[in-house]
């Protein structure tokens, strides 16, 4: 264990609390961005990319194919000046139910007064009418539901959000009591009913259009499956990719966002590459006492499958304020703590003052936590579940980070081709970064060539603790030698280069030689 890598077990003296937190390389916990209005001008995310986000998140919520085609020639224009790979994540919009606002008009409720829900959305929306999206919203409640009513993404403020509560249903009409006083501003208004099943497909039509065009033409990374409830949820998905061809490759991370979700999570999590915490939605389907419990049992489950778990709002106060409360800070720290892989920030930096702060405050707050993340713990207790016998790859993984942890060694350095070992490696999370060099490989579809590895590089930025890199492909990852060291001396410029690596440092290496796969301990010279 490195010198300051503490356990929170053991006394934390006042003076390492008092120290001021040490610059240099990044979190390891990753960073999704959600890039909009206030976030989409190319010297914004230039910024952003330098702050820490790795993932750019692009919600079709808000905004076509035009606008957010715009936002991603910008956030390319970034990469190339700052020479940071970034991964696409394409958001759908799934069976969301919205209040139709044409006019955009400010709409105040009182509280005790009547709202009535309607679907006609040729009615103008207003204190006493709110038109929405979905005819079957009567037919799925009854005396007593309750309905949430909010800005884009819930904020949980009860000035901004409306709590509703079904008075009567009147043929297609819902009429609702309003329990609180709130001001409804701007363009989008989301609505959920709490714990009630909603009849509509998880990808929309409107969804599969985006995909098809949109998505293929950026062979986006991920896709994020809103509103997912089942396991066929993501089998569907991914069958519709298939067909699709160019994003055959891309990862399904199913979006949990109601009690439906949580219900048949295990075996969502089986078909998925991934799981998005949507606490905003989950939050309010759920009792407030029981949100810390899905968080940490999910996040735990998600460890165990080494699959990336994905945590949502974390500081909403950002949105408007330049610094998180005490309780956000404790809240980022408790999902790093927790074992999430990744924090994703939507309308704080979606349509926030300080999508730049933000991402620079949440990596501070990640980086922090990792110090005291009980590393061998987690360890023991993943090995622990894994059982015996371990599969040949679990096993090499497993060796290779406590190889590394014995040596103290300052990076692991895994050669790859599908990014497989290097996720592995990752699930066991060593208190260093893991480099993964993904080698590409030539590929056909006896039409034309290409080499892959692009991809893999890129869906290795959403994973904690690793950080890719696309080697040469004249360069193979499989190697008669015992070390590769054109590939290899590549990679360890690069951790120098990132300050992650300095002399007489000891680096692991796990690669295949031959038919075996090889974890090695190298000394560096001066």
């Amino acid at each position: 264990m490195h010198s300051n890598h503490l356990l929170l077990e053991e006394p934390i003296r006042m003076a390492t609390i008092l120290e001021p937190s040490k610059a240099g390389f990044s979190a390891m916990t990753k960073i999704v961005g959600t890039l909009g209005p206030r976030s989409r001008s190319v010297e914004v995310i230039t910024s952003c990319l330098k702050a820490g986000m790795s993932v750019a998140r692009f919600d079709f919520s808000l905004g076509d194919a035009e606008y957010h085609q715009e936002t991603l020639e910008n956030l390319k224009t970034a990469i190339r000046s700052t020479k940071k790979l970034c991964a696409v994540m394409l958001d759908t919009v799934g069976p969301e139910l919205q209040v139709v606002n044409k006019k955009e008009t400010t709409i105040t409720l009182k509280v005790d007064e009547k709202v009535i829900l309607t679907p006609d959305e040729g009615q103008e929306a207003s204190p006493a009418v709110l038109p929405i999206n979905f005819a079957g919203l009567a037919k799925a409640v009854k005396k007593g539901d309750t309905i949430f009513i909010g800005q884009y993404l819930f904020t949980g403020s009860e000035t901004t959000s409306v709590w509703l509560e079904v008075d009567e249903v009147k043929d297609n009409d819902v009429v609702c009591v309003i329990k609180n006083s709130a001001t409804l501003a701007g363009s989008l208004f989301t609505l959920h009913a709490s714990q009630i099943p909603i009849d509509l497909p998880t990808l929309s039509d409107k969804d599969k259009e985006v995909i098809s065009s949109w998505g293929v033409k950026n062979k986006i990374d991920f896709l994020s499956l809103s509103y997912t409830r089942h396991a066929e949820d993501v089998r569907e998905a991914r069958n519709y990719l298939k067909k699709l061809g160019d994003i055959s490759q891309t990862q399904i991370f199913a979006k949990i966002e109601n009690v439906e979700g949580l219900t048949h999570f295990d075996e969502i999590l089986q078909e998925a590459d991934g799981i998005i915490l949507s606490r905003g939605n989950l939050g309010i389907d759920l009792p407030p006492e029981k949100v810390f419990l899905f968080q940490k049992s999910a996040v735990y489950k998600c460890n165990m499958a080494g699959k990336p778990a994905v945590v949502t709002r974390v500081v909403d106060s950002m949105t408007d304020n330049l610094r998180p409360t005490r309780a956000e800070a404790t809240d980022v720290a408790n999902a790093v703590l927790d074992g999430c892989d990744a924090i994703l920030l939507g309308a704080e930096t979606l349509r926030g003052l300080y999508p730049v702060e933000t991402i620079s405050t949440v990596g501070r707050i990640c980086a922090e936590s990792e110090k005291v993340f009980n590393q061998d713990q987690y360890f023991k207790r993943t090995v622990k579940f894994v059982g015996e016998p371990m599969s040949h790859l679990e096993s090499i993984a497993s060796s290779a980070v406590r190889a590394a942890l014995k040596v103290k060694a300052s990076v692991i350095i895994c050669f790859t081709s599908s990014g497989r070992a290097a996720r592995l490696i990752a699930k066991y999370r060593p208190t260093m970064p893991v480099l993964s060099v993904v080698i590409p490989r030539l590929k056909t579809n006896q039409l034309k060539w290409s080499f892959s590895g692009a991809f893999e590089a890129r869906q290795s930025l959403i994973v904690r603790g690793l950080f890719p890199l696309l080697a040469d492909p004249r360069h193979p990852a499989e190697s008669t030698n015992a070390t590769n060291e054109s590939v290899l001396k590549v990679a360890l410029d690069h951790g120098k280069a990132s300050g992650v690596i300095k002399s007489h440092d000891r680096v692991v290496v796990c690669q295949k030689v031959g038919d075996a796969s090889v974890v090695k301990i190298i000394e560096l010279e001066d």
